[in-house]
């Protein structure tokens, strides 16, 4: 089979990895997909892609680690990709506070160990590198923030994340390399990962409809994000390589919810109407029509350091790249609550 491209990405079974697999797929591109050995199946996002018509054939898997440099040399000299997305990360901010030594050297060093990779090969002119930024690099600064926000992040994630950021920079001016950052704020889809708050709160909703009435356990209700859907997003780290010149671009709905906002906009996926009483870790979410108290506050998802609000400006990447988000807040969670239902039915079923 003759391919258009070769990619390269690393946290290929991830939410994001996994849906530009099949993204890059549909576009006629050779996967090479990189992931970490483990002792359980971690593989669900991209169990597709290892039927007898994919894998092997279009999709190729690779063990890999962004800790270890003598690995990713010898991946990227075997399989010379076109273009590498680096997607791969310890991606949850409140764990970063506590494995703050792992999440650097996955986050911060294992960008440099890639381009340091890209540089050893001499292979600059040859390939186009997409790092995956994050909105949690800007911390708590004015709103809305855009290319030319100042940093100020507050988690060892965000400060990871901001040492690649600048990591690319530098290796695209002193070496030359085609390397761009996607600062893309916060991204969910029915693939996000289950501990993350959007699919805790989705999956509790599709638990309480399925008749499960355990309690949602949350953490700061008044964080406030801009939640788009990963299925808008991921397109845009593919359309910043395909760009005659590398550039860093926000990515962003332009709109903040709350946390309290997203679970109020889940539960009515439901008909239920959340009624919120008390304050601070004394809230609670009581069911309007069973009079049940559905939702408490727990001191252990608070983080140590809290960004009170995110919300992003990608009028660049409007103008420059053409893009613009197309899925609803309320599209976005409706899904993910219908696919946790299905999802949760399954299970049962079998």
């Amino acid at each position: 089979m003759k391919f258009k491209k070769t990619a390269l990405i690393t946290g290929i079974t991830g939410q994001d990895g996994s849906i530009l697999a099949d993204f890059l797929l549909k576009k006629n591109y050779k996967i090479i997909g990189i992931k970490r050995r483990s002792s359980s199946f971690n593989t669900e996002r991209i169990d597709h892609l290892y039927t007898k018509h994919v894998l092997n054939k279009s999709y190729f898997p690779y063990y890999g680690d962004l800790t270890d440099t003598s690995n990713l040399i010898r991946i990227i000299q075997q399989t010379k990709p076109h273009e590498i997305y680096n997607l791969a990360a310890q991606s949850h901010v409140r764990t970063s506070f506590e494995t703050p030594e792992y999440t650097a050297n996955a986050d911060a060093l294992g960008t440099l160990r890639l381009l340091e990779a890209i540089r050893i090969l001499k292979l600059e002119k040859k390939i186009k590198f997409y790092q995956a930024s994050t909105s949690e690099i800007f911390g708590n600064t004015k709103i809305p923030q855009n290319e030319k926000t100042p940093f100020a992040p507050t988690s060892p994630y965000a400060i990871s994340k901001l040492f690649s950021y600048w990591t690319v920079i530098n290796y695209r001016k002193a070496y030359n390399i085609f390397a761009v950052n996607g600062i893309l704020f916060n991204h969910e889809g029915e693939r996000r990962g289950a501990t993350f708050v959007t699919r805790k709160i989705t999956r509790a909703v599709a638990n309480y409809f399925l008749g499960n009435k355990e309690i949602l356990y949350l953490g700061n209700l008044n964080a406030k994000r801009d939640w788009g859907a990963a299925d808008d997003y991921i397109k845009t780290m593919w359309m910043m390589l395909q760009q005659k010149k590398p550039s860093d671009y926000v990515i962003s709905t332009g709109v903040s919810k709350s946390v309290k906002d997203f679970v109020n906009e889940a539960y009515k996926c439901i008909d239920v109407k959340v009624i919120w009483k008390g304050k601070g870790v004394k809230e609670i979410g009581i069911d309007k029509k069973t009079k049940r108290t559905i939702i408490k506050i727990d001191k252990y998802y608070f983080r140590p350091t809290e960004v009170h609000e995110l919300k992003g400006d990608s009028s660049k990447a409007k103008k420059e790249l053409k893009w613009k988000p197309k899925i609803s807040f309320k599209k976005l969670v409706k899904t993910m609550v219908e696919s946790d239902i299905d999802k949760l039915k399954n299970l049962n079923f079998n």
